[in-house]
C-alpha cells in the first residue's frame, strides 16, 4: 500500500495518514471538473489522462490568474495527482507545492482577508476562521486538503510539518459551518488527525472515532472511503480485528458506483483489499 504522510516519532505514526485524502479532494461536488474524472472506475486511466488536465487547468489559471474556481480546481488535482499517483518523493513535493500554492491564491481570490494566511500568527489565523460563514466553506476545505499534502510531502520539514495545527483549525471551522460538505469528509480529516497517537501518547481515538462515525453518517454509506480509513487509522490503532475487517468487508461489498465518487469508492475499495490482505500479519 501507498499511505505516506508526516519524519521521527509523529512522521512515523503520520506517514500513512493523509494520502488517501487528497483522494477526497478530487471529489469536490460543486467544482467544473468533468465528471468523466469522479464517475471513472479505471484508476489507470485516470492516472494517464489527468496530466492533460493539469497543463489546461494551468493554461487557463495563466489566462484568468485570479479565478477563485480555477484556481481551486488546480490545487484539487495537482493535490490529488501528487498523492495519489506519483511515486518520485521530489517530484510529488514539487507538485505538492503548486497544489497548495494555487490553494492560497484560490482563497485571496475569494477573500482579500485571505491573501496573507500563511504569516498571520496562530491566534489571528484562528480568529479569522471564527469569523468566517458558510460560503466561505468550499475555498477552506480546498486549503486544509491542499495543506495537508504538502505537509505529507514534505515530512523533513518541520517548519511544514508545525502548520498541521492550521489545517486542524481549518477542518473544525468545516464542520462548524456545514459538516454535511462534500459528504462530510473534513470529519474524515479530523478522524485520522486525532488518531496518530494512542492515547498513552496523547492521541485522542475516541474523538478520532466519532468523527470517523459521523463521516460515514454524514454521506449515508456511499463514501467508501470513510470507513476505509476508520479501519486503517482507528481500528488498526486499537487493535480492534472485528471492527477492521467488519468495516473493510462491507466496503467491498458495497455498490462503488456513486455519481461523484466512483473514482474515489474505487480507490477505497482498492484499499480495502489490500488492508484485509495483510489483517493476519498486523493483528
Amino acid at each position: 500500500m501507498q499511505w505516506r504522510f508526516l519524519p521521527g516519532l509523529v512522521p512515523s505514526l503520520f506517514c500513512v495518514a493523509v494520502l488517501a485524502l487528497q483522494g477526497c479532494s478530487l471529489a469536490r461536488v460543486d467544482d467544473n471538473l468533468p465528471y468523466g474524472i469522479l464517475n471513472n472506475n479505471d484508476l489507470q486511466l485516470v492516472e494517464d489522462g489527468l496530466p492533460t488536465y493539469l497543463l489546461m487547468v494551468d493554461g487557463l489559471i495563466e489566462n484568468w490568474p485570479e479565478s477563485e474556481s480555477l484556481l481551486a480546481s488546480g490545487a484539487d488535482l495537482y493535490g490529488a495527482y501528487a498523492g495519489l499517483f506519483v511515486e518520485d518523493p521530489a517530484r510529488a513535493r514539487k507538485l505538492s507545492n503548486k497544489a497548495l500554492n494555487y490553494a492560497f491564491r484560490a482563497a485571496c481570490a475569494h477573500d482579500k482577508d485571505y491573501c496573507e494566511l500563511r504569516s498571520l500568527s496562530v491566534p489571528e489565523y484562528e480568529a479569522l476562521l471564527a469569523d468566517a460563514g458558510k460560503g466561505d466553506v468550499p475555498v477552506l476545505f480546498t486549503l486544509g486538503g491542499a495543506w495537508a499534502g504538502y505537509i505529507q510531502q514534505n515530512t523533513s520539514d518541520w517548519n511544514a510539518v508545525a502548520e498541521l495545527g492550521r489545517v486542524e483549525a481549518t477542518m473544525k471551522r468545516v464542520t462548524e459551518l456545514d459538516e454535511g460538505y462534500q459528504y462530510g469528509q473534513a470529519h474524515m480529516y479530523l478522524g485520522v488527525l486525532n488518531s496518530i497517537l494512542p492515547a498513552s501518547l496523547g492521541g485522542k481515538p475516541e474523538v478520532a472515532k466519532a468523527h470517523f462515525e459521523q463521516a460515514m453518517n454524514l454521506s449515508e454509506g456511499k463514501n467508501l472511503l470513510a470507513p476505509v480509513m476508520y479501519a486503517e487509522k482507528y481500528a488498526r490503532l486499537m487493535f480492534d480485528r472485528e471492527l477492521h475487517d467488519r468495516l473493510l468487508k462491507a466496503v467491498l461489498e458495497a455498490d462503488p458506483n456513486v455519481h461523484g465518487l466512483t473514482l474515489q469508492n474505487t480507490y477505497a475499495q482498492e484499499q480495502a483489499k489490500a488492508l484485509l490482505a495483510d489483517a493476519d500479519d498486523y493483528f
